[in-house]
């Protein structure tokens, strides 16, 4: 899934355009400002070897997922950054063991794009973002 999707899939106002309050257009936002940040971690953890899916946790409150990587409230922004694994999100059972062949057959390349995990108040869903 990509980020317009979610984006497309908000409410929509009464002339059937999306609502402007979404929280998703500020991760939007965001994302661009710490896309470099995020693409450096991502090279980072597959070079040495610790995953070769990062998954990055956007949200804005408290998760008990991945290790804080980039901190709303130091940066003055409105979404923060954790930062795991696919390993990690199989452990912790957020990914089936079953269904762990099919997410990696379809994460795009980490070069590419940022695999993210988006927390919000109705639940999560992955996202593939495409650096800047």
């Amino acid at each position: 899934m990509n980020l317009e999707d979610l984006l497309n899939n908000g409410s929509s106002g009464e002339d059937g355009q999306p609502a402007k309050s979404s929280p998703l257009q500020s991760l939007k936002v965001d994302l661009d400002f710490y896309s470099e940040s995020i693409k450096e971690v991502s090279a980072e953890m597959i070079v040495e070897g610790y995953t070769l899916y990062p998954i990055f946790i956007a949200h804005q409150h408290e998760v008990s997922l991945g290790q804080v990587l980039l901190d709303k409230l130091e940066l003055g922004t409105n979404w923060s950054i954790n930062v795991s694994s696919v390993e990690e999100f199989v452990e912790r059972g957020v990914i089936k063991e079953e269904k762990r062949a099919y997410f990696e057959k379809h994460f795009k390349k980490p070069e590419n794009f940022m695999c993210l995990f988006v927390v919000v108040p109705d639940g999560a869903n992955f996202v593939f973002y495409p650096y800047k």
